[in-house]
């Protein structure tokens, strides 16, 4: 079970993968959002591990915005 947190963050990250592309600000809200409760538990390092890993192999580009 994600923790709300980590929910939220699932929800960011599945469309930025569905779209194939990030904008800064999306990003930016994410890590917010991540580091909102001043603590990144194990899902929330996952699901921004494996858009990290994403974003590194160019499946999800960042793009301005």
């Amino acid at each position: 079970m994600l923790s709300s947190e980590a929910a939220k963050l699932k929800v960011m990250i599945d469309k930025a993968i569905e779209d194939h592309q990030i904008t800064t600000t999306e990003y930016e809200k994410i890590l917010a959002l991540a580091n909102a409760d001043m603590k990144i538990d194990p899902q929330e390092r996952q699901l921004l591990a494996q858009l990290q890993e994403l974003m590194s192999d160019g499946s999800v580009k960042r793009i301005p915005g």
